[in-house]
């Protein structure tokens, strides 16, 4: 069911966590975050380092300060409880009113100074490592004491050095209670180090017959392989949010303002409503706003998916980010920063991907017991090996081996880095899902309620069919001539069959005069004298009324269409057929979703025979015709009743009832009014033909979403009992620490490629 936003009602704020590594500290940041008072939830996303604080607006003291003051308390609060557990928060973008691309730039520059201070740290560890290996692997080139000193060298430079972070971090993670990566890496690096130099300690103080077992090279490779590990997942990582970026950097960052006649160059965050700004031709809107002068033509692909430049004169509406073309445009601003269109749209795509989708409620679950149970294990693989006989080294390397590979780096990706690029993509393809609920509530769906008007026909009344009966009393009588003179009548009315009417002449460019003694007959038609002729149009019933006969038969009209009875100085003159056509990819929609598996059902409020026609058109066989707003909702509930799962597609506003009782609420918008925010999912372009391709992609994260998880498991599933040596007896498979490492960092990059694969997912042809 559509269900309200978290931060509805609520201040939300979303902070970048540096330093998180697994589902584990995922845990700690929502604990430390949400003991925090006036803190309602914490959601964190891994993938993205980042963390969504909402707070309650009703928290203590609510009353009498005002709600932004009480949550800019709490949230300093919570950055400061962040902190205390060990992770780093920026404090240059707590501010939840800054600029999305502002916002955005911050975080992106404390990214990169926490990914090059990795990458520093990874060169420097591969350079200690690589001769630490080669001298312990490749006997001969260093021997004796000179070969003990330099592993003890080398490897201590590595531990304390670049493995500080780990060292650190896992000592932060057990004070609070809540061991995590840092923690298994650090014991298995640090286990290495440590009873390496005890032996060696010994060995150079007594006689030094033969060389001591030495895992110097263990506990280095361990760092460096995880360090080269987590810097290509920082890359990849990176290249999530890559959707956002690219919707923010339409937007320039400076604008020229004008006032009188003097141009001045501003931040275009600091425009304001009622500024009048100046574009010149290959320059992109700052701002949305009104064209007052000038005449162009702009792109404003990345809102509409319309290829083509949109004419651009005045009175034309404009929108922060489209590209202007040949024309110079004097613009007043409607909404500047984070009010415009463009703003909203990268906010959106930003919220969805900084949620939790309900599947990683498993993910949760298992980390809150994963590295307890894996330090169990840990302890009794060194317990057994030491029972058995197979001595103290044996167990050491197998324990090890056990803590490494076991990290829950994987485990922790699995989802939001599908999330990320699904939503992502998903903004591409003009489609904004709300949330990463919605995304796994879209997978599942497999019935699809339609409205009619606006969702499977073009929304606007067309008029599809013109007959003239008669030409007594006026020679040349022609449909042309009747359009004409009928249509001047009209043009005064606001009725949509009139509109349709008007609409028509005008493209045929016929020229109308004004009309003399207009009279609307409500919900019948209306009378008027065009060119000295008594034009009456409406109901059948209008002109009996008026004793005008009228002629059945003639021509077949379309089926399911208004007919419009036309008299001219009392005489029947021909009949106008309006229709609301369906949209031209309604039909392939349709049958697209019939391909996938669901199925279609069309509740309307229209007439049951103007419904049928369109239901046949577009290959629908489930008809609710003249159904209100609220029996569509009780509807809706209806069809949920059993195993179904129900979306409601409809505009975002009149069928909002329906909407929020569906399983999914799907809203036909456009990438400039987003008050089908309202549902979960928006179709910004496309119209019903976008329908097909955001169940597709739904059903595409969630199975890379499922196939993460299920890697993920496997890998704990397999490689933990290889580590721990349960299958050597038998198979002889034993896994050293040094391989261990390099296993569990590939793991975490290939959940992260898996879920990148997402940004080149196209609907079947």
């Amino acid at each position: 069911m559509s269900q309200p936003s978290p931060t509805e009602g609520a201040s939300p704020l979303d902070v970048p966590v540096l330093g998180m590594t697994c589902a584990a500290c995922v845990r700690r940041v929502e604990k430390a975050a949400l003991a925090v008072p006036g803190v309602t939830s914490v959601d964190v996303n891994l993938a993205l380092s980042r963390a969504r604080l909402v707070f309650d607006r009703s928290a203590e003291g609510a009353q009498d300060t005002p709600a932004r003051a009480v949550a800019a308390v709490a949230a300093i609060a919570a950055i400061a409880a962040i902190r205390a557990a060990g992770y780093e928060v920026p404090a240059d973008v707590l501010d939840p009113h800054t600029s999305g691309g502002a916002r955005l730039a911050a975080i992106e520059q404390a990214t990169r100074e926490d990914t090059a201070g990795l990458q520093r740290d990874a060169i420097l560890a591969i350079v200690l490592a690589g001769p630490l290996l080669v001298i312990a692997m490749a006997h001969g080139v260093i021997e004796g004491t000179a070969s003990v000193i330099v592993q003890m060298l080398l490897g201590t430079a590595v531990v304390i050095g670049p493995g500080r972070r780990y060292l650190r971090g896992g000592w932060i993670a057990v004070r609070h209670g809540s061991p995590d990566m840092n923690t298994l890496i650090a014991l298995g690096a640090g286990a290495a180090w440590l009873s390496s130099l005890v032996t060696a300690a010994r060995w150079l103080a007594g006689p030094r017959h033969h060389m001591p077992p030495l895992y110097f090279e263990a506990g280095a490779a361990i760092i460096a392989f995880v360090m080269i590990g987590k810097l290509l997942e920082a890359r990849a990582r990176s290249r999530l949010a890559e959707a956002v970026r690219g919707l923010l950097s339409l937007a320039p960052a400076t604008a020229r303002t004008l006032v009188g006649d003097v141009e001045t160059t501003v931040e275009a965050g600091a425009l304001a409503a009622g500024d009048v700004v100046v574009i010149r031709p290959g320059e992109r809107m700052p701002a949305d706003g009104t064209v007052i002068e000038g005449t162009s033509a702009a792109d404003e692909s990345m809102l509409t998916g319309e290829a083509m430049p949109v004419d651009k004169t005045e009175g034309s509406p404009v929108y922060a980010g489209a590209l202007n073309h040949h024309g110079a445009l004097t613009v007043r601003v409607a909404r500047a920063g984070v009010d415009t269109a463009l703003a909203r749209i990268a906010r959106a795509v930003e919220e969805a991907q900084g949620g939790k989708a309900p599947i990683a409620r498993l993910a949760d679950r298992v980390a809150a017991y994963f590295v307890p149970a894996v330090l169990a294990i840990a302890a009794l693989t060194f317990g057994v090996w030491v029972i058995v006989g197979a001595g103290t080294g044996v167990a050491l390397e197998r324990m090890i081996a056990v803590l490494v590979i076991a990290c829950p780096c994987a485990l922790g990706l699995a989802t939001p880095a599908a999330v990320a690029v699904g939503t992502a993509r998903g903004a591409e393809l003009g489609i904004l899902f709300r949330s990463a609920g919605a995304l796994e509530v879209g997978s599942t769906i497999d019935l699809v309620c339609l409205d009619k008007t606006g969702t499977l026909t073009a929304g606007t009344p067309t008029l599809v069919a013109l007959t003239v009966t008669t030409a007594d009393g006026m020679a040349g009588l022609d449909e042309a001539a009747l359009l004409r003179l009928v249509a001047s009548a009209e043009q005064g009315s606001e009725h949509p069959v009139a509109r349709a009417i008007v609409a028509a002449a005008v493209a045929r460019g016929l020229a109308l005069v004004r009309p003399q003694a207009v009279t609307a007959e409500p919900g019948a038609g209306l009378t008027a004298q065009v060119l000295g002729h008594a034009i009456v149009i409406g109901t059948r019933d209008l002109l009996v009324g008026r004793r005008i006969p009228v002629p059945t038969g003639g021509a077949p009209l379309p089926a399911g269409a208004s007919i419009s009875e036309v008299a001219i100085d009392g005489v029947h003159a021909g009949r106008f057929a309006i229709a609301d056509p369906p949209a031209p990819t309604a039909a392939a929609a349709v049958a697209a979703l019939r391909a996938l598996g669901v199925e279609t059902v069309m509740i309307t409020g229209d007439r049951a025979e103007p419904a049928a026609e369109v239901a046949r058109a577009v290959g629908i066989e489930r008809v609710h015709a003249g159904i209100s707003p609220t029996g569509k909702a009780a509807l809706v509930r209806e069809l949920r009743t059993g195993p179904r799962r129900v979306a409601m597609v409809g505009d975002g506003i009149n069928d909002a009832p329906a909407l929020a009782a569906a399983d999914l609420g799907v809203a036909l918008g456009s990438g400039t009014d987003i008050a089908a925010a309202a549902a979960d999912v928006t179709l910004l372009r496309g119209g019903i033909s976008a329908l097909p391709t955001a169940l597709g992609l739904a059903r595409a994260t969630l199975h890379t979403i499922r196939r993460n998880l299920v890697a993920a498991f496997a890998y704990n599933l397999v490689c933990i009992p290889i580590a721990a040596g349960a299958l050597s007896p038998w198979t002889g498979w034993q896994l050293s620490p040094v391989l261990a490492s390099a296993a569990m960092s590939l793991s975490s990059v290939s959940v992260l490629l898996s879920s990148l694969r997402l940004r080149s997912w196209a609907p079947p042809n």
